[in-house]
């Protein structure tokens, strides 16, 4: 039952989704800058993961060259900002236009797609794709009336999402040489020394933190980033990262609610209108990937 469960891309991708869903309110409740839970977030899930020792797995590695290497660099550095950029969103804007935003992530994963992988996409993927954009500018349109924070806010949050669709498609690429362990391993670690540095070099404060703060530090860790986006990784080499990306659809739906029940978060008539038409659009080019391959390689 335990392998079954283990070898469905799809189920594991599920799981990434609830998890990383529950991750705006964490932030939302954290008072700790958004670079510092970033880091943490990324370093504390390197610390979970050391009894694995993930390194023997790296040390079985042979076939990666100096531009893997590169790779490896920029997918870390374009994590550490999509982690900066949407974490700092939610201190400006609402999670359901942060969220909705972000989920956008599809449209320039398949822009990517596109152009550097010569991936073949059809006219109805494409109107897909508009509608969706359609929707979050509905959304961006609504939080201009609210106040000009709040549109910094989707700003930084469709920032977060290129950083994001960035970072998968240098995964894309290095997943097929590397375990799905030793790069989410790796891309975490780096990402949480560009953090620290960042950190260092703006003199924000890293320890004098309330018990609160530090309780989801490692919340964000766990649940969100070990159960939510090292999940997203090991699928990456059995799906597409257009898919992967699709996953974002069941995340602002989740988060949405999570902020009404938990936050008191109100909702907008044209944040539910942009949202629905976006969630429609994502929804319309969301189709499960045929593979060959039915089972996860660990």
């Amino acid at each position: 039952m335990r392998k079954n469960i283990l070898s469905s891309p799809y189920l594991l991708l599920s799981i990434g989704v609830l998890s990383v869903a529950i991750s705006s309110i964490f932030i939302k409740w954290a008072t700790a800058p958004a670079s510092v839970l970033a880091m943490y977030r990324l370093l504390l899930t390197v610390l979970f993961l050391l009894p694995f020792k993930p390194w023997s797995i790296i040390n079985k590695q042979t076939n990666l060259n100096k531009k893997d290497f590169l790779h490896l660099f920029f997918s870390s550095l374009f994590l550490a900002l999509h982690f900066l950029f949407w974490m700092e969103s939610l201190r400006h804007t609402s999670v359901a236009s942060s969220m909705i935003i972000l989920s956008l992530s599809p449209v320039f994963t398949t822009i990517g797609l596109f152009f550097f992988f010569k991936a073949r996409t059809t006219i109805a993927k494409v109107m897909s794709l508009v509608i969706a954009i359609l929707g979050s500018l509905i959304i961006a349109w609504g939080d201009i009336g609210l106040s000009h924070e709040a549109l910094y806010g989707d700003f930084l949050s469709l920032l977060g999402c290129i950083a994001y669709a960035v970072h998968l498609l240098f995964g894309q690429l290095l997943v097929q040489k590397i375990s799905g362990q030793s790069y989410s391993f790796v891309v975490f670690l780096i990402s949480g020394i560009l953090l620290f540095i960042y950190n260092i070099i703006f003199k924000v404060e890293l320890i004098s933190y309330s018990l609160t703060n530090w309780l989801i530090f490692i919340l964000l860790a766990f649940f969100s980033t070990i159960l939510g986006h090292m999940l997203f990784n090991i699928c990456l080499k059995h799906l597409d990262a257009s898919v992967v990306s699709m996953a974002t659809i069941g995340e602002p739906i989740l988060a949405i609610f999570l902020a009404f029940l938990l936050l008191g978060e109100e909702i907008t008539l044209l944040q539910i209108t942009g949202s629905l038409i976006t969630v429609i659009g994502i929804g319309l080019f969301f189709k499960p990937q045929k593979s060959k391959r039915s089972k996860i390689d660990y």
